[in-house]
This record gives C-alpha cells, structure tokens and sequence, in this order.
C-alpha cells in the first residue's frame, strides 16, 4: 500500500504530539538504547550521500583560516550550524525509516 501524503495539519499536530516532555523523554531513551547503531546508520548515510566530500573539506579549511578572528568565529559557527541541520535532516529521515521498520510497513517489503 503507497504510503499517503500528511496535510501540513497533520504534521504540525504530530510535532505537537513529540513536543510533550513525557513523549519526548520516552523517545530519547529509546534512542539512547540504539545509539551506536544510529550511529552507524547516520554516518553511512552522510558518506554515501557525499555531504563530507572535498568540498566539506574546502569549507572547514576556508572557515579556520580567515584572517579576522571575529570572522574566523562566523565561519565556524556557521558550519557547525549546517552540520547540526544536515545531521537533523538525514537522523529524521533515518527515523522515519526505522518507524517503518518497527511497525512492518516497509512498502518494498510488500511487492
């Protein structure tokens, strides 16, 4: 069965739903229970999606370097700041996969 689209309703009611401290802490002690596997998870797909390439390399190499210490701050706190995003964004994207996982829904699993 195709998985369906969630209305922006749908998805803003769920966010409230992780938000509450109680939902919240359950979910980080599960997640702390898989950590090192997440882990894993999470660095082959940020290798196998090429977000650490030459170019990430370019960009720390640009940001330690400036000649400004002020400048030099910036720059560093704007790459660790799209690390955290990129990190967010493929963890989310592992999750949600891992969800589906847990209840059997895995649509390829099914053809």
């Amino acid at each position: 069965m195709p998985e369906r689209a969630y209305t922006d309703a749908e998805l803003e009611a769920a966010i409230d739903h992780v938000s509450d401290p109680d939902r919240l802490g359950e979910a980080q002690d599960l997640v702390m229970r898989a950590a090192p596997s997440l882990q894993r998870v999470l660095a082959a797909a940020i290798a196998e999606g090429g977000w650490f390439d030459a170019a990430h390399d370019q960009a720390v190499r640009e940001a330690i370097g400036a000649a400004d210490a002020e400048m030099r701050l910036q720059a560093v706190r704007a790459l660790l700041a799209e690390e955290t995003r990129l990190g967010m964004l493929v963890g989310v994207a592992v999750g949600f996969e891992l969800s589906r996982a847990l209840r059997g829904d895995d649509p390829r699993s099914q053809e």
